[in-house]
């Protein structure tokens, strides 16, 4: 797994290239905002309060599964994409998804613990997921740190803009619509006003009106209502 001293020198070059197409850079903000807010919310959980424990036990389940089907759509185009001209330049990241799909696993089944625990136990099984997962977050934002420098690099020299954005169309296209409005529930508060508004100006160019109002539906609910307004008047749509 990739430590801080493993960074390149350069680690913000590639996001220093101008007008280039960024596939990383919408999905990971909505992870990093999923991440974040997952780890705090099994730190302050209430482990007497059974609805709570469930909900964010929940929550974790939903995030690792997420992070999984992530690992998997990075597996299928990203790094397809690089190795189908550049043999060997995704591997990195990708020995880093097979140490990642193992942590999940380990994960998943410290979440499952935690949630069939007799009271006496779930003090220390919360504490140990608290720290594992912690420590999973930290790996995983350094990760992918590295996929938006040194893999759009690669992408970069390797590809178009127009070939870029044909590819991340297919991925797009694999994503079913309970998997997309998850991720625009977070990618409602991880990205600005401008970044939402070039998200929905795509979507309303690519998808049918009625799943971009639902997507819009899930932005609302998730933030407040002077951003929401600023986001209508950006899209041209009424508040």
């Amino acid at each position: 797994m990739h430590t801080i001293s493993a960074l390149p020198g350069n680690t913000y070059a590639a996001t220093a290239t101008a007008a280039r197409f960024d596939l990383y850079v919408f999905i990971h903000k909505a992870l990093r905002e999923f991440m974040h807010h997952t780890v705090a919310a099994v730190g302050a959980m209430d482990l007497d309060d059974a609805g709570e424990r469930a909900d964010v036990l929940d929550q974790v389940e939903l995030l690792l599964a997420t992070l999984r089907g992530h690992v998997q759509h990075e597996n299928d185009f990203i790094h397809t994409a690089i190795e189908a001209r550049r043999p060997g330049g995704a591997a990195d990241t990708a020995g880093d998804h097979v140490e990642h799909l193992e942590a999940i696993a380990n994960l998943e089944d410290e979440t499952h613990a935690l949630r069939t625990a007799a009271p006496a136990q779930r003090a220390l099984l919360a504490l140990r997921l608290y720290r594992h997962l912690a420590a999973f977050v930290g790996e995983n934002l350094l990760h992918m740190q590295v996929e938006e420098t040194r893999n759009n690099a690669a992408l970069w020299a390797l590809y178009r803009d127009d070939e870029l954005v044909a590819l991340h169309d297919r991925l797009m296209a694999t994503i079913p619509p309970q998997e997309m409005a998850l991720v625009v529930r977070w990618l409602a508060v991880a990205l600005s006003v401008p970044e939402l508004a070039i998200l929905f100006a795509d979507l309303r160019a690519k998808a049918p009106p009625q799943a971009v109002e639902a997507l819009l539906g899930v932005v609302r609910q998730q933030v407040s209502a002077p951003r929401w307004a600023r986001l209508a008047q950006a899209i041209g749509r009424e508040a």
